[in-house]
Parts: structure tokens; sequence; C-alpha cells
């Protein structure tokens, strides 16, 4: 499985890529004001500092505003994917941008009817949000699990991006599931590798290892 950060901060994107965990980015429009500088500055860094997609997200809500942005978008260097979100208007342009060879991320994707109709119209990635699913009393996780049995059904060839992710369970049951990707916080990342009978462990080789002569 694939993992992408989710993040527009370049020293959380640069410590990922140190653990060789950042295989692409994941970014919104919240996620870019955070950091308090021209949002095309912090575009233009991310897209220069990492291999793997760039998912830039669009602010239009016609069709025809979202494929403007996304033409301007893609500027910013060819492994950037336009973040598209699930409305009519939204379908209208994947079809558009993908006739385009424009690859595109459809976001805000909370069932897998939505999923379905996102890859019909010929998005690259799909990002269902099983956190915020989880906040109003669904088990996110059972919808990307929906996802993925129509998916293999078709043999349709859009990636599975597990979003919202909020704590290393999510990230477990993506990998069960087979789930392509992953788009992790930092904060989550770092959690991954921790377990306390490593660390109890560890302290314990310490110790004795103190004792030898």
């Amino acid at each position: 499985m694939k993992f992408f950060i989710d993040t527009a901060n370049i020293d959380e994107i640069k410590k990922g890529m140190d653990f060789g965990m950042v295989d692409g980015v994941t970014t919104n429009p919240s996620l870019m004001a955070r950091e308090g500088r021209n949002w095309r500055d912090v575009a233009s860094d991310i897209c220069q500092l990492v291999q793997g997609p760039v998912s830039l997200e669009v602010i239009g809500t016609t069709a025809e505003d979202m494929v403007n942005e996304a033409v301007e978008l893609v500027k910013f260097g060819p492994n950037v994917v336009i973040k598209i979100p699930m409305t009519m208007p939204g379908l209208e342009a994947v079809k558009t941008l993908a006739n385009m060879q424009i690859e595109t991320n459809v976001t805000l994707v909370f069932s897998p009817l939505q999923a379905l109709l996102a890859a019909k119209a010929g998005a690259a990635y799909v990002s269902p949000f099983v956190g915020r699913l989880d906040d109003i009393g669904q088990n996110g996780m059972d919808v990307v699990a929906g996802i993925i049995d129509i998916y293999d059904n078709y043999a349709l060839d859009t990636e599975i991006i597990v979003a919202s992710v909020r704590h290393p369970g999510h990230v477990l049951e993506s990998a069960m599931m087979g789930a392509d990707i992953a788009t992790i916080p930092f904060k989550v990342i770092e959690k991954l590798s921790r377990h306390p009978l490593t660390d109890t462990g560890l302290e314990a080789f310490l110790a004795d290892w103190k004792t030898v002569k």
C-alpha cells in the first residue's frame, strides 16, 4: 500500500520523506491556509520536492470553473493531480479533464455509489473520508470495503485513497482490506511505529548491555 502525506507543510513532508513514508501528497485549501504563505509558493515548493502525485484542489463550483482552474494548476508540475469535489458539476469536470489526459482525485466521497460515479467519470483516484463518517456514528471503513468490492467486480482502474485518517487503526484496516493508498497526517505517521512492548524491550536490552564487561 502507498502512503501519501496529508499536509501542505514542507517540514512535515521532508521528515516523512526521510522516513521513506511519502509516496505522494494530498493538500486542500484548509491545509494551504494554515501555512501562512502564498498558496502558489506552497504548491510550487511541494511539487518540486515530491516526485509522486501531488493533489491540488480547485475551489470553483461549476464544471467550467473547475476545468479552468485545473488547467492552471497542472502548470505547477507533471505530478499534479486535480482534486475535484463529489458533485454533479464535479463529475462533469472529471470527465472533461480525463479527456484532456489530466488526472483527478474525487474528494469528499462518503458512499460506495459516489465512488462508482467518480470511477465511471474517469477519476484516477477517489478519496473516501473515513474519519468524518466515524464522527457521525457510521463506520467509515465499511464504505471503503464497499468501494473495493465494487471496483473489483468491474475491474475499475480508479485507485482508492483512504482519507480523513485519524489513527493507526484506519491505516491497518486499509492495508488489510487492500486499499491502494492511505493519505495520512504526519502525527499519525509517527504513531504507526510505536508499540509499548517495543519501548520496554529496547529499555531492557540497553539496561542489560550496561552490565556487559
